[in-house]
């Protein structure tokens, strides 16, 4: 109960703190031990209650980790609180949804929704209880208003509902929980001129350690498909390159991040399956140094597998937003058509591989060259340009007589032009 007197100037301190834990994202196992850990810690420390603040889309949980989560919070010997903010489109979907039936206290920002609960999940000992709103949150939502009425929410507030975690601890204050305890949030206290005030206890604020942040992370979608993206781009230019660098280091852990992230989340196998596809078409032009046909293909692969990546949760589509698919699609399209060709056959014609072997060597054209095209030198596809007066067919045999840049300049093995015969030694 509240402390009895006259006001003190350090009454609060008298008081048992409350703690807040910061909950956002999707539900994954790093979120429901995060929750589980923090009742642990609130109890063993003698806090009087503690506050989730949810802001979720929905659990990629399945529902036995979901049962136990909600049987913890149903057994906790210290009050449980459920706030949905800081913001008003912050949202409370899908089974997490469901500790709001469970919990001692809960509150909305004016703005909110909660909502797509599903079926309500079996307790032992306890029940998940929505009032009136079960049967409308199983398949949609409610406003803060909307559950107020209904009684959803276990706390009277004003119509403006609870704007941010201090209003949420001092409107605690008073409350008596199924137990019979009550809770003891605010003190009145003395300022600096006399005059009476209320202070609310210590609130203590807390959230996810730096590698439960770190993999919560790479479970969302974005980051998720992002990390495999660009891991694989990477690992390709590896490749490429015919060696063990730092790309290919880098590549490999995002995407051994990536594969977690994606199994975290109900990931399309036939996309994910679209998306490799897609980059290993984009590798077949690279060698040619022209996007072709095998672009094409693989621009329209990766557009697919981006889009359809992620099957729906209730309430929540899960589809990548616009500026992530930009990102994605937009990089892999200026790596592999603009940026990889360039560096692959810079690289290959440098000193330190070799090219002066090149110079007369004897090649095919790949297609027509007239007076640019691709020619097959050795095992390499190259740009290649001839004169305008001796085009080459698809499948002639050529000369290599020079290199320009990355460009090699050819002539027909019979019927060169002049000007080109005379660039030749003279001892030819």
């Amino acid at each position: 109960m509240r402390a009895q007197g006259a006001p003190t100037a350090d009454a609060a301190a008298d008081l048992a703190p409350v703690d807040v834990l910061q909950v956002s994202g999707l539900f994954d196992e790093v979120t429901v031990q995060s929750i589980e850990d923090a009742i642990d810690s609130s109890t063993a420390k003698g806090s009087q209650a503690l506050i989730l603040q949810l802001n979720t889309g929905g659990a990629v949980v399945d529902t036995a980790t979901m049962r136990q989560l909600l049987q913890k919070v149903a057994d906790a010997k210290i009050a449980i609180g459920i706030w949905v903010g800081p913001s008003r489109d912050a949202r409370a979907y899908g089974t997490p949804a469901q500790l709001f039936g469970v919990a001692d206290v809960t509150a909305m920002v004016a703005g909110s929704r909660i909502g797509h609960t599903g079926d309500l999940i079996t307790l032992d000992g306890a029940t998940v209880d929505l009032g009136a709103g079960v049967d409308t949150l199983r398949n949609g939502s409610m406003s803060f208003g909307e559950a107020r009425r209904t009684g959803v929410l276990k706390l009277d507030t004003t119509d403006e509902g609870v704007p941010t975690v201090r209003s949420m601890v001092l409107a605690m204050d008073g409350v008596q929980l199924q137990d019979g305890t009550v809770l003891n949030t605010v003190a009145e206290e003395l300022n600096d001129k006399g005059q009476t005030q209320k202070v609310a206890t210590l609130v203590r604020f807390s959230g996810l350690g730096l590698i439960e942040e770190m993999f919560h992370t790479v479970a969302s979608p974005p980051m998720a498909y992002l990390f495999l993206v660009i891991g694989l781009c990477l690992l390709i230019f590896e490749f490429f390159t015919a060696g063990v660098g730092v790309a290919g280091v880098v590549g490999a852990v995002l995407t051994v991040l990536g594969c977690y992230g994606l199994a975290a989340l109900p990931t399309r196998p036939v996309a994910v399956a679209l998306l490799i596809v897609a980059l290993i078409a984009f590798a077949i032009d690279v060698q040619v140094g022209i996007p072709r046909l095998w672009t094409g293909v693989g621009t329209a692969l990766f557009v697919l597998g981006s889009w359809f990546l992620y099957s729906p949760l209730p309430g929540n589509d899960l589809r990548l937003g616009w500026l992530t698919l930009f990102v994605g699609i937009s990089g892999v399209l200026l790596t592999f058509v603009v940026g990889m060709p360039s560096m692959v056959r810079t690289r290959f014609a440098t000193p330190t591989i070799g090219r002066d072997w090149m110079i007369g060597s004897i090649g095919l054209a790949v297609g027509a060259i007239d007076p640019e095209g691709v020619a097959q030198v050795g095992e390499a596809k190259w740009r290649a340009r001839t004169n305008r007066a001796t085009p080459l067919a698809a499948g002639a045999e050529l000369r290599v007589i020079a290199i320009d840049g990355v460009t090699l300049e050819v002539e027909p093995v019979e019927g060169a032009a002049r000007d080109y015969r005379e660039r030749r030694p003279k001892d030819e």
